[in-house]
């Protein structure tokens, strides 16, 4: 009989344990010996709290407890850290009838439920994964749908009711054919899995994109028993996407085509123009005086006229042509499939950039009155040839566009090579000015300008320019590239600069010390806000005497900012500068205003020189700037004397001071120093 019950004790696949209500331990059964990390036996004798973490004992105690009270415990947990992890056992306890003179026992049988409990929390974990945010259906081996979760619910608006049982047929759209599905299922078939965009067919009937992953489940035979399939609703992604792309390539406030998308479309016609030979043209606009216009009636008035401009442009043009708003007030017209004949290509061009021409001139509606404008159209031609590149082409319609503003405006022009060579000079150009002003490639030359006598009393600095390829260029080609560029500013201070340091080495040399140097200053340098403390740093800097410089300014420079340019003149002239008005009567200078400049100079114009032995106009202007100079108390001289009868004339008219060709041409320093010193060290001494 023991043996009966010692072999159905061992057929227990559970730890057991003989205890007292103290929970010291007397007896043991352990079906094997690595579910706990030190030998059963060990245990004997020991308190359960002595062998048992804390966590552990108080759970076994409580366990004790109950079955004291009720005869029996289930249902507690606790865990081990064993050799391979955590294990997990389930406690129950029930108490042992013993004879009287035996205290009370307890048999504590301790279940390892560790494959239990990771098996409910990977229920868990898979039942929380279930219901993602994707739609999921779990199907058997046959495609019927066994499960399916909320999501799939509300993608789909299936319920689980009227999805299982079913097939995923059920979602078909009829977009994709059995090709389709079959390379789908063979990849399932040979791999386990796929992926990819499929559309589908909602219960209302609406059609969707999805990105649907499948996987197959197999066995432990490696024979498939379930599909898991996993989706997401695209339709959302593909709006957006949809609104990006016209973001990225439409014009928000006109609707048009932007640059990018004309850029595409160029790209396009100049491949599709290689095979089949047909022409295309590229039509720049810009619309006149807009920016005028739209600061008068304000930004919202001058964006309703753009719409109606916009409007105007597709009605001029065919559905194949492209209409693009390409910047503020810039259009461009791509026009396709032109006659392959370029003569023709260009009249078909014409026509139509005369009608746009004619829709501009009609009046704006925005308010009450209407307001007219005009357009200037620069047409290039496209005929595919592989030479032509996109940059260029719109580089090309731009050139002509500004050739049609030149024009007067309101007018069109083709690009021809001539106008794209100007361009390239002009660029390289203003490349060199750049390199000029920071590599020393400038010089100044010196100009004598001699009293009656013939003394010399002073010199004009005029700009040289050395060009590294080009050799000399003469400052009328540079200097109004220069003005428009805004480079005259870097120029205009390097002038100054080598100016006055010129002056500091004259200061000590008995012959040039009494010299005034006139530098010309430009509109845009004299109206910066900083030009006052230029010019005194930089006196400062070099060391040069202020009542030997002489600022000569021409007319340009007086009209506007009348207190400004008063205030800037008092404040050098108060450090001992002279100015000097160049040019003068070329202008337009009222003699009020003249009144109020503190000027030491007037300088009659080479243009009246020039004329004053023949024409009487202009001997009558020269008399009037001696006759107003005397009158205002200043000095009076006249540049480009290049005859003896004209520096007479001058001279019978009450003008002593001269400078011209008569008497020198523009020197450099050492060619001037040489000239100067012999000839004219006692005149200019005063001897």
């Amino acid at each position: 009989m023991k043996s009966r019950l010692q072999a159905l004790v061992d057929a227990i696949p559970d730890l057991l344990f003989e205890v007292d209500l103290a929970g010291c331990i007397y007896n043991y059964h352990s079906p094997h010996q690595d579910l706990l990390d030190v030998p059963v036996q060990a245990f004997l004798g020991q308190r359960i709290d002595d062998v048992l973490p804390a966590h552990a004992a108080a759970t076994c105690m409580e366990a004790v407890q109950e079955a004291a009270q009720h005869g029996r415990s289930t249902g507690a947990t606790y865990w081990l850290e064993g050799p391979h992890g955590r294990v997990w056992f389930e406690l129950s306890v029930s108490s042992v009838v013993l004879p009287e003179d035996v205290d009370l026992r307890f048999i504590l049988l301790a279940r390892d439920i560790t494959a239990r409990m990771q098996a409910e929390e990977d229920f868990r974990i898979a039942a929380a994964a279930f219901e993602t945010q994707q739609g999921m259906l779990i199907c058997d081996a046959k495609g019927v749908i066994l499960k399916v979760n909320r999501a799939f619910s509300r993608i789909t608006g299936y319920s689980p009711e009227e999805a299982v049982g079913r097939t995923p047929g059920l979602l078909a759209s009829g977009r994709q054919d059995a090709v389709f599905y079959g390379r789908m299922w063979a990849d399932i078939l040979q791999v386990g899995t796929w992926q990819g965009e499929i559309w589908n067919r909602r219960k209302n009937g609406e059609e969707y994109p999805e990105w649907l992953t499948i996987h197959a489940v197999k066995n432990e035979a490696g024979i498939t028993t379930h599909y898991v399939g996993a989706f997401s609703d695209s339709s959302f992604q593909k709006t957006a996407e949809a609104q990006i792309a016209s973001l990225a390539y439409t014009d928000s406030l006109t609707g048009l085509a932007n640059r990018r998308h004309l850029v595409m479309q160029i790209q396009k016609l100049t491949t599709e123009a290689r095979h089949d030979k047909h022409l295309g043209a590229l039509l720049q606009i810009d619309l006149d005086d807009f920016k005028n216009l739209n600061d008068a009636l304000g930004h919202e008035q001058g964006d309703m006229i753009l719409k109606q401009v916009a409007r105007r442009l597709r009605h001029c043009v065919r559905e194949t042509d492209t209409v693009a708003r390409v910047g503020g007030d810039s259009f461009a017209l791509l026009l396709t499939h032109l006659d392959p004949v370029p003569q023709r290509a260009t009249e078909q061009a014409e026509l139509i950039a005369a009608k746009v021409l004619a829709a501009m001139q009609e009046p704006y509606q925005i308010d009450a009155d209407g307001h007219s404008g005009t357009a200037s159209i620069g047409v290039t031609l496209l005929s595919g040839q592989r030479h032509e590149d996109i940059d260029s082409l719109l580089e090309q319609a731009e050139l002509a566009m500004y050739e049609a503003k030149n024009a007067g405006r309101n007018a069109i022009r083709f690009f021809d090579r001539q106008m794209q060579e100007q361009v390239r000079r002009r660029v390289a150009m203003e490349s060199g000015l750049r390199q000029a002003i920071q590599g020393g490639t400038f010089e100044l030359a010196y100009q004598a300008q001699v009293s009656h006598h013939g003394g010399l009393i002073g010199v004009e600095a005029l700009l040289r320019w050395q060009h590294p390829e080009r050799g000399w260029i003469p400052p009328a080609e540079f200097i109004p590239l220069a003005e428009e560029t805004g480079l005259i500013l870097g120029i205009g201070n390097w002038v100054l600069q080598a100016a006055c340091l010129q002056l500091r080495q004259w200061a000590s040399h008995p012959v040039f010390c009494n010299l005034t140097m006139a530098v010309n200053v430009s509109a845009l340098q004299f109206h910066q806000d900083d030009f006052v403390d230029q010019v005194l740093s930089t006196l400062q800097r070099t060391g040069a005497r202020p009542d030997r410089l002489k600022l000569e300014l021409t007319e340009s420079v007086l009209v506007s900012n009348v207190e400004s340019i008063i205030e800037k003149m008092n404040a050098l002239k108060a450090q001992g500068i002279c100015f000097s008005m160049d040019d003068f009567g070329t202008g337009y200078s009222s003699l009020s205003f003249l009144k109020r400049l503190p000027l030491d100079q007037l300088k009659i114009d080479q243009s009246f020189v020039s004329g004053i032995l023949t024409d009487a106009h202009d001997v009558d202007i020269a008399r009037m700037v001696v006759a107003l100079s005397r009158s205002m108390g200043l000095d009076v001289i006249a540049e480009g004397v290049e005859t003896e009868e004209q520096r007479q004339a001058l001279a019978q008219n009450g003008c002593l001071n001269y400078q011209g060709y008569l008497f020198s041409r523009p020197l450099d320093i050492r060619t001037f120093e040489d000239w100067a010193e012999p000839s004219h060290r006692l005149a200019a001494s005063g001897k």
